[in-house]
């Protein structure tokens, strides 16, 4: 039994496939929630976490396409505590019941769960993607919110933002949200900013009277909007008081494979883990597995490797997965090689990423760079 608090007041909802399109690699198969992460963890594993540490025990993940990886990883909630009859860890898929369809947007999103929400007892509603990766207390922002008096509260970071995002529409169709805030109140909320320098970038983290929630999604659904941000918020900056919430503890988003392999190896600086893993556990799925092996011969420098694995080459600056396995002779450097990748003898890995179940035949060359890593796909034989 995991050691929390109680948080009757809110229930969280998780957008599991937000930008899913921005690493079309990764989610062939799965989606931005299930995708790994920093040698045993996936990134739902956080947000879901952390709405556990903070006693928020209803949580419901409203899923596109690709989720029967995420149903799996998540089971019945049980390493977070959530399993349970009422609330929970609830995985909603498209067409799970009449009303829910292939949703386009948050809105369409949350009217195919008006039916839920109308229900339940909370007073507030959590609201967040998956593909940002923090440790955040969401008592503190739920505390803000209550203290304030808003009608919406949403996190936001003073950053710049992502080259990624600044690419031309039809690279990138989706959307991001940067604000101006004077004090505490959001004045302007501005979709797809090009703007230089730090801003204020938003996490997509939103706290929101539940009511208050469930009517203004009603009018935008009427009304055929799909973007809650863009088509909810925006337009009634003035008439609902929205409030931002600084967040300035760690956090990395995942945005395209350089910052997937990138904000993997910022995790072999100590300063970072500790940043990351400092202000509380992180659970995950549970696998069984022997401790890593390191095999006389194995030459190991800046690793983060998880249980299971088998190293008997050389392995530097490199996240490890589970099960991975690199054989005699073989070289990894600057290297995310996820889940029971085989390294053969002799092969040599620089600036690769490699999704699960991955095998490099003996004496391969697979050579990338810091800037564009070789990818090798899932299951695939190289």
């Amino acid at each position: 039994m995991l050691n929390k608090v109680i948080n009757n007041e809110a229930l969280g909802v998780i957008f599991p496939n937000s930008y899913d399109g921005l690493v079309p690699e990764l989610v062939k198969e799965r989606l931005m929630a299930s995708i790994p992460f920093a040698s045993r963890y996936r990134l739902v594993d956080f947000v879901i976490s952390s709405m556990a540490r903070a006693g928020i025990d209803n949580i419901s993940l409203i899923a596109r396409e690709n989720y029967l990886s995420l149903m799996d990883h998540l089971g019945s909630g049980r390493e977070w505590d959530l399993a349970r009859k009422n609330g929970g860890l609830n995985v909603i898929p498209p067409y799970a019941q009449k009303a829910i369809k292939v949703y386009n947007g948050r809105v369409e999103a949350l009217e195919s769960i008006k039916s839920f929400l109308v229900s339940q007892k909370e007073k507030y509603v959590v609201m967040s993607d998956s593909n940002v990766v923090a440790n955040i207390n969401y008592g503190d922002i739920i505390a803000a919110h209550k203290a304030s008096g808003a009608d919406v509260t949403v996190v936001y970071r003073k950053q710049e933002i992502p080259e990624n995002f600044k690419k031309p529409l039809g690279t990138n169709h989706d959307l991001y949200y940067t604000l101006d805030v004077e004090g505490n109140r959001v004045t302007q909320l501005f979709v797809n900013s090009k703007r230089e320098g730090e801003v204020n970038f938003s996490m997509n983290i939103y706290v929101i009277d539940r009511e208050l929630l469930i009517r203004l999604i009603d009018e935008a659904y009427v009304l055929g909007f799909t973007c809650f941000e863009r088509d909810v918020l925006a337009p009634q900056i003035d008439m609902l008081d929205i409030q931002g919430f600084c967040y300035d503890g760690y956090v990395a988003f995942i945005h395209d494979m350089k910052s997937y392999f990138d904000e993997n190896m910022r995790l072999l600086e100590a300063d970072n883990l500790d940043a990351l893993f400092g202000p509380g556990p992180v659970w995950t799925k549970i696998r069984d597995d022997n401790p890593t092996r390191y095999i006389k011969g194995a030459k190991v420098s800046n690793v983060m490797a998880a249980d299971g694995c088998v190293i008997e080459g050389e392995v530097e600056n490199s996240v490890l997965f589970r099960g991975v396995k690199v054989a005699k002779g073989a070289k990894v450097k600057n290297c995310v090689l996820m889940q029971d990748t085989v390294v053969g003898e002799g092969a040599n890995l620089e600036y690769v990423i490699t999704d699960k179940d991955v095998t490099i035949t003996s004496g391969k060359s697979l050579v990338g760079t810091d800037s564009f890593q070789v990818f090798v796909a899932k299951k695939q034989t190289v």
